[in-house]
């Protein structure tokens, strides 16, 4: 196995990787002011990124890091289901009674929240993901659910995250209210040419390697084919890592990348 070729004490690129070892890109430094900056005024914010540029990963470390004292985080990434499925999942999360219909759902998270920010003094935080899949009828009920108090009140925290496709959806007249009523919104860059070569090495850090196992032309080969998207960089560099160490490589270089592409199918 690679690992123990190159002296790593785990694969330094796998998702898994515990969230405050996270690489701190200006991606990540940024979004984690913009998801303060909800926790402090509330309401719905909007995140957009192409597939693997990070998304997940930086609300995971959100959801972990909220005082559960304070904050009650609601993660829902079923953004497929009808809108009645929808409201039940909802439900389930916030600990209502199940109810049949609708409109009975409808009222009971209301009042979920409302009991929560209000007499529990904890403010709920939901995270919808993948919102760029869901249907219209979904967007629209999200703005219809989260109106309080005749829309002057925010008793909760909406973080809508998805691919850009989400952008035209909010674009159909349908969907305008629920555009209007966004007050943060961010779009994910992946990481810079720098950052990218700066990933690598801490990733091997951390991983119990302290010497540079890329090349510099390696670094700048999986710059240029993932995009500095960070799942597409771990892929790669995962598979270049076993391509050269079953050549007993000392280093990885660029042939080692564009075949490690290869393997991957790109």
């Amino acid at each position: 196995m690679f690992k123990q070729f190159y002296g790593l004490t785990f694969n330094p690129f796998d998702k898994e990787i515990e969230t405050e070892k996270l690489f701190k890109s200006s991606d990540l430094n940024e979004l984690e002011q913009r998801l303060r900056y909800m926790l402090d005024n509330r309401g719905i914010g909007l995140i957009v990124g192409e597939p693997g540029t990070g998304k997940s990963t930086c609300l995971r470390k959100f959801a972990e890091n909220a005082n559960k004292s304070l904050y009650k985080v609601c993660y829902l990434p079923l953004t497929t289901l009808t809108v009645k499925d929808f409201y039940q999942g909802l439900c389930a999360m916030l600990g209502t009674t199940k109810k049949y219909r609708k409109v009975d759902m409808f009222f009971e998270i209301q009042s979920a929240i409302n009991s929560l920010y209000y007499e529990q003094r904890i403010t709920p935080v939901f995270i919808v993901d993948e919102v760029h899949m869901a249907s219209s009828a979904i967007l629209d009920d999200l703005r219809i659910l989260f109106n309080f108090k005749m829309d002057s009140a925010n008793p909760f925290v909406l973080i809508l995250s998805g691919q850009p496709q989400i952008r035209n959806k909010l674009m159909l007249t349908s969907s305008y209210p629920l555009k209007q009523r966004i007050i943060m919104r961010y779009s994910m860059q992946g990481l810079t040419q720098e950052e990218c070569r700066e990933y690598l090495t801490s990733r091997l850090k951390i991983a119990g390697c302290s010497r540079e196992i890329f090349t510099p032309e390696a670094a700048l080969a999986i710059y240029n084919i993932s995009g500095g998207a960070p799942r597409a960089i771990n892929n790669i560099t995962t598979a270049a890592l076993m391509y050269s160490a079953a050549k007993r490589a000392d280093s990885v270089d660029e042939e080692a990348i564009f075949q490690a592409n290869i393997e991957l199918g790109a």
